[in-house]
């Protein structure tokens, strides 16, 4: 099996010489030159050493896979990703039911571990700053401007994971030891607005394997346009023409095209995929944390992928969701491993999976369909090395289709979606959609569901606006850490009724800040509702 290629921020290896201390009894002179290390005087750094340091603040971003990491966050509260109880356990304590009745305490690791490991992340940079301004790590001042911009434009990236799930959160924008103090969701807001449009300009417009998961120009726009995208959330005024505009930016330099092939995009060897606005890479062996499809495949999936380790068989698809696709969209069977699973030796069947799943607490293993979106690769490992597509191409295009749908441009909006549909249809007349569709509501039967798989409590049956385009976001995004912010969007999350889950009130867009983080920060005040 060999290892893909690692780019720069793929692979942090520190090079030391050993240091040896040579002491004489007679010895009274205890100054040395050293020969053995690099000293803080005798360093001068290298292109190389300048990415290692800056890499401290990338690798925090592996979370996103990692357990209990950002996917769950984003995926175990929505409607799509659900973890019940199956025979070799999956209670946890009760936390996936919890993140299903969106009643989670501001002691569940999930939300906390989001906070935590973006303010990681944040500090790492302020770090970085700090040691690049103050002249402790010499860098040419030429380099000095630009590090500076990737460095602000990756802190405005955590910014915006945190403006989403917890809201109100410190703006920390350098390195101090002072407890920091707590900003409004729309300080946030103005904070990443104003930290992007300064640093954008300084950014590289370079797209190749020396930018490939690096704060580039394009990911910086794509930031700032989802941040547009979602500012009526965030501060109670839309900025849909902004988000055309930012998505217009990469849209019209022409650097990535959609991928002709939709599994392509999420392949082991996915590097080069035309989709990557800004990937997080993952290696098996030197960027690992890549476990979902531990939490996702059963055991017996090690016979199907030729797998070197055996899963463990937890989340499934809410049926509910799987009902809503249309019956010839590629992408069904693109992201959902269903039916008769075989053998990668001898095409045995090994297990069938079924849609149905009678309750959270409650499922066999073959209960559920799983997410098979993303490559398993033989021979894998408990860590996969697919990259994760944090920002794709597809997802610009969809920005601005929302925003031109929100603002009266309808068919522009269908046209887009069009495009996008025509890769996953066999048939191009199945791939159409209008306008007036695209305004119209959901195709999911919202409601929770009884044991037998009927509606038990149909909860709230009004039309959710534009709730069609809705459904392509899920369909084209499912299990890419995002349905929650996009169920929020569109009111949807804090109204509806699906699988067991019924709400539980509209604080419930944010998450709790955390007991430990509280009683460490006398400046912190828990959000509203809790």
């Amino acid at each position: 099996m060999k290892t893909k290629h690692i780019a720069p921020f793929r692979l942090k290896l520190w090079v030391y010489g050993l240091t040896v201390a040579v002491f004489l009894a007679a010895c009274t002179d205890l100054s040395e030159e050293v020969f053995s290390e690099v000293t803080e005087d005798s360093f001068i750094p290298a292109d190389s050493d300048v990415i290692a340091l800056m890499a401290s603040a990338y690798t925090p971003l592996r979370f996103v896979m990692d357990w209990q990491g950002y996917f769950d966050l984003q995926e175990e509260p929505a409607d799509v990703i659900v973890t019940p109880t199956r025979p070799n356990g999956w209670d946890d304590g009760g936390i996936y039911k919890r993140m299903h009745f969106h009643t989670w305490t501001n002691t569940d690791w999930q939300p906390r571990n989001t906070w935590i490991t973006c303010f990681n992340g944040i500090n790492n940079i302020n770090r970085v700053i700090l040691q690049i301004t103050s002249g402790e790590y010499p860098v040419d001042e030429s380099q000095v401007d630009y590090i500076m911009a990737e460095m602000r434009g990756l802190r405005a990236l955590y910014y915006s994971i945190l403006i989403d799930t917890h809201g109100n959160v410190p703006v920390i924008s350098d390195y101090t030891a002072e407890l920091p103090v707590q900003h409004t969701r729309e300080e946030v807001y103005d904070f990443i607005v104003s930290e992007l449009t300064e640093v954008i300009p300084l950014l590289t417009d370079v797209v190749d394997q020396s930018t490939y998961g690096r704060m580039t120009r394009y990911a910086a726009w794509h930031v700032l346009a989802r941040l547009y995208l979602n500012a009526e959330v965030y501060t109670g005024t839309p900025q849909w023409d902004q988000c055309i505009a930012a998505c217009d930016e990469i849209i019209n330099d022409g650097k990535f095209n959609l991928s002709e092939n939709y599994r392509a995009i999420f392949s082991t060897n996915n590097e080069d995929n035309p989709e990557m606005v800004f990937a997080i890479p993952y290696d098996r062996i030197y960027a690992p944390q890549w476990g979902g499809h531990m939490k996702m495949l059963l055991p017996d999936h090690r016979y199907v992928f030729g797998m070197e380790t055996q899963p463990w068989g937890g989340s499934g698809a809410n049926p509910q969701f799987i009902d809503s696709y249309h019956p010839e969209d590629n992408r069904l069977k693109d992201t959902w491993l269903m039916g008769d699973q075989l053998n990668a030796s001898d095409g045995t069947v090994v297990m069938t999976l079924t849609k149905d799943m009678p309750s959270i607490y409650d499922c066999e293993f073959t209960e559920g369909f799983r997410c098979g979106k993303y490559e398993i690769e033989e021979g894998a490992t408990g860590s996969l090395s697919n990259d994760f597509p944090f920002f794709r191409y597809t997802d610009v295009l969809m920005m601005k289709a929302e925003s031109l749908l929100r603002t009266g441009e309808s068919a522009a909006a269908a046209q887009i979606v069009t495009d996008v549909r025509r890769r996953s249809f066999d048939n191009p007349a199945d791939a159409e959609v209008t306008g007036t569709e695209l305004e119209g509501n959901t195709n999911m039967a919202y409601g929770t569901l009884a044991v037998d798989g009927s509606i038990d409590d149909p909860g709230d049956q009004s039309l959710v606006p534009y709730g069609r385009f809705l459904d392509e976001l899920g369909w084209e995004f499912a299990c890419e850490a995002r349905r929650r912010t996009d169920l929020i969007r569109f009111g949807v999350y804090q109204t509806k009724n699906w699988y067991n889950h019924t709400p539980k009130g509209a604080h419930t867009a944010l998450f709790p800040i955390g007991y430990e983080e509280l009683n460490t920060n006398a400046n912190l005040r828990q959000n509203p509702g809790y």
